[in-house]
């Protein structure tokens, strides 16, 4: 009795030609009219009054922009505060309108127009509106591909901390299990055999919410943006979260970018397979997708590198300045980061081989 399963003969078949989800935009007008009727909504139980940003592509099981990415539009009006909840899944958030405080269990802290903050999993944060305008933000987790593997854990948190409690101080750890599971050399090369002990009892370390406030941010925008148009990098500044260590992330799924590019300036076609998200925070330009011409502006939200797929970005005369969400800390750790930043560059698996060097110092930046 074989309970349904089936042998499937594989011998010798090519690999799977890959489906590449299509360039979509959502414009401004679409995602103010939404900010509109979920204000006008009674408040849920959660008080999350939310839109999942769903790609035309997508076939589930839960909404998302991009095959692991999701884009939620949330709204919470004046007075009004959120329920924690504990979920596995991470986020990264940016502020569009309005302001609020937010409480993880440390010092709260007050975001606005265009700030950035993390949420970790396994973290309850609190919102609290405590303006006169909606507070918008746009939140981007990795639930969809949580939920792909069916492991989304997402339950309410009663009684958790808020208004500023500070967790208690980690206390040292005794190992006397793990220290007793001494691993055993296999070979000349590093291969070990490793005790339970060490599949349960990892290093950890230290995972937080840590905010990027636009204020602060903003004025080192202008050093990238007055690069030289000759500049073979991206105008960009990664907003960096230590905890993910050499995945260069803001979340240990995601990096967050913000990109001020001047204008005129027309990046070369290069494909990745992390996807990419932008929000566009102010200007215009268009970019080419699979050959695909695509023309986008201020609050637009576009979903602008499907995984694998070549695609160049240009601005326009004004230059444009622009959130940019990828998947690329998540493909680090799973080995399957490859990058090809010039269509005559040889593919590298970026974190395994030698990386890209660009022309920074030869233009002095």
């Amino acid at each position: 009795m074989n309970n349904g399963i089936t042998l499937i003969d594989v011998s010798g078949q090519p690999a799977r030609e890959q489906t590449f989800w299509p360039t979509v935009v959502l414009r401004r007008a679409i995602i103010e009219a939404e900010i509109e009727r979920l204000a006008s909504i009674d408040r849920p139980v959660d008080g999350r009054r939310a839109a999942a940003v769903n790609h035309p592509m997508n076939t589930g099981p839960v909404p998302a922009f991009a095959p692991g990415i999701d884009v939620h539009i949330v709204v919470l009006k004046p007075g009004e505060e959120t329920v924690p909840v504990l979920r596995n899944s991470s986020s990264v958030d940016m502020c569009i309108r309005g302001s609020a405080t937010v409480s993880n269990g440390g010092m709260p802290f007050q975001v606005e127009k265009y700030d950035v903050w993390n949420t970790p999993s396994m973290h309850p944060v609190v919102y609290r509106n405590d303006g006169n305008d909606l507070f918008v933000r746009l939140s981007y987790s990795n639930t969809p591909l949580l939920e792909r593997l069916d492991v989304h854990y997402s339950s309410p948190v009663e009684g958790a901390r808020q208004n500023g409690d500070r967790p208690s101080e980690p206390h040292v750890v005794q190992r006397s299990a793990r220290d007793a599971a001494v691993p055993i050399p296999i070979g000349q090369d590093g291969a070990q055999l490793m005790g339970y002990e060490w599949l349960v009892d990892i290093d950890t370390i230290d995972s937080k919410v840590l905010h990027w406030p636009w204020k602060d941010v903003a004025p080192h925008l202008d050093q990238v943006h007055n690069l030289d148009l000759s500049y073979t990098g991206r105008h960009l500044y990664v907003l960096y979260n230590p905890a993910t260590e050499r995945r260069i992330g803001t979340s240990h799924s995601f990096f967050a970018t913000i990109a001020k590019l001047p204008p005129g300036k027309v990046d070369k076609p290069h494909r990745h397979t992390s996807a990419a998200i932008n929000y566009i925070m102010w200007g215009h330009g268009k970019s080419v997708v699979n050959g695909e011409r695509i023309e986008w502006e201020e609050g637009d939200l576009h979903f602008s590198a499907p995984g694998w797929s070549i695609h160049n970005h240009a601005s326009r005369e004004q230059g444009f300045m622009a959130l940019t969400i990828q998947d690329h800390p998540l493909h680090i750790a799973m080995e399957s980061l490859l990058w090809q930043e010039t269509l005559k560059s040889p593919i590298t698996k970026l974190g395994s081989e030698q990386g890209i060097e660009t022309n920074l110092t030869a233009i002095g930046g």
